[in-house]
């Protein structure tokens, strides 16, 4: 929605309004149509957001599409089968097969667009996230919590939805995401979860990888937590991310990533939270952190959510990691960010709240956070293999 500005400008006003929930099943190119189809006029509408700010760029579409034939054959070694259900989503929602790539690979292209002539890459709003995953042994119930707050532009807000997948070949997955992308961050009804932060260094775009959101999608897809996290850790990448991969019977590792190498964050006292700059000292010694220039704000918001839930530890119950998440220190570059401009065009904002208690089968999700503090709640059926034992990590006393 636009108003105008004192200056007659058009300004761009973020509305909260309710987040539909796609289901799709079958083969990968009739669930692509079926998504295409329920999900159309938010997926133009990313489009069309994400093509301005490729014109803006001067980037014509016609080199869009040049950019999308050479991402394809590394989809297509990676898994033919999104090749397919990007296609099938074109072709519900009536727009080029171009246009969809693009959706799940936005980063990549965005990036990719501004690079300059002398191949030093211009700056980009950063995709700004807080992550934390509390372990069953730190919570009231026993049970893993995985949530994330997902900064990026407001207008996003508008075109997210929850995408719920019935799978023929492997688990049922659960994902919110931006309306014609394939995953994001969600869970899958084996338990396994995952969240996905923001990272940049000196190692990015020397190279073609895989897009972030096809990595996230595939970890979704699989019933073995060792196979999720071997997507995430030995996948080539074009550009640094955070991923934080759980599994509902305990267990949690945030994977840094640069482009060709990666870095484990491991659980303290049951708590993982991660911002947007890197932690592993492993990592710091061999690689420039560049994203802490664009987000400097990173090097508290971890802090402080932290800092919010330790206190709970043994009895951290949604509540608590939902308050941590809500915080407003240092607002607006806070935790829970409210839509403001952030330089001459781009309106941040934290566009939604995500919260995940995999072992129930349950996602709540807030848009715009800062804005409402009213969560819908979504839900998948579960099939989670348990340990032979029958025994979960033991909670701290």
């Amino acid at each position: 929605m636009s108003s105008r500005n004192a200056d007659g400008a058009a300004s761009y006003q973020p509305r909260v309004l309710p987040l539909p929930l796609i289901e799709v099943a079958g083969a990968p190119r009739e669930r692509g149509r079926q998504y295409g189809e329920q999900a159309a006029a938010r997926i133009r509408r990313g489009i069309e957001h994400y093509s301005a700010q490729l014109e803006a760029a001067r980037l014509p579409w016609h080199e869009v599409e040049g950019l999308v034939s050479r991402f394809e054959p590394t989809i297509r070694d990676f898994a033919p089968a999104y090749i397919d259900e990007m296609r099938g989503i074109a072709e519900g929602a009536g727009l080029p097969y171009a246009a969809i790539v693009l959706l799940n690979a936005r980063t990549e292209i965005l990036k990719l667009a501004e690079m300059r002539e002398n191949g030093i890459v211009a700056p980009l709003e950063a995709d700004g996230c807080t992550g934390a995953v509390v372990l069953p042994q730190a919570t009231a119930s026993g049970r893993l919590l995985h949530a994330q707050n997902w900064d990026w532009k407001a207008e996003c807000a508008e075109t997210a939805i929850v995408l719920k997948i019935r799978s023929e070949d492997g688990p049922d997955i659960l994902t919110f995401t931006e309306a014609g992308g394939l995953a994001r961050s969600g869970f899958n009804s084996a338990g396994i979860s995952i969240t996905a932060n923001y990272l940049e260094t000196d190692r990015d775009y020397r190279r073609l990888g895989v897009p972030l959101a096809l990595i996230r999608r595939k970890v979704l897809e699989q019933k073995r937590l060792a196979l999720a996290m071997h997507a995430v850790y030995a996948t080539p990448k074009s550009a640094a991310n955070n991923m934080i991969v759980a599994q509902a019977n305990g267990i949690a590792i945030d994977f840094e990533c640069a482009p060709d190498e990666t870095f484990q964050v491991l659980p303290q006292a049951g708590l993982i939270v991660h911002a947007n700059h890197f932690q592993s000292p492993v990592a710091l010694s061999k690689l420039v952190d560049r994203g802490i220039a664009d987000t400097p704000d990173s090097l508290y918001r971890d802090l402080r959510v932290r800092a919010l839930i330790e206190p709970h530890l043994g009895a951290v119950t949604m509540d608590h990691v939902k308050a941590a998440l809500f915080d407003d220190f240092e607002t607006p570059w806070a935790v829970c960010r409210p839509p403001h401009r952030e330089g001459s065009t781009n309106l941040s904002a934290t566009v939604a709240m995500i919260a995940m208690e995999p072992a129930l089968g349950v996602m709540e999700v807030a848009m715009l956070p800062a804005l409402n503090r009213s969560f819908e709640t979504y839900r998948l059926d579960m099939n989670i293999h348990m340990p032979s034992s029958g025994i979960l990590p033991r909670r701290a006393a």
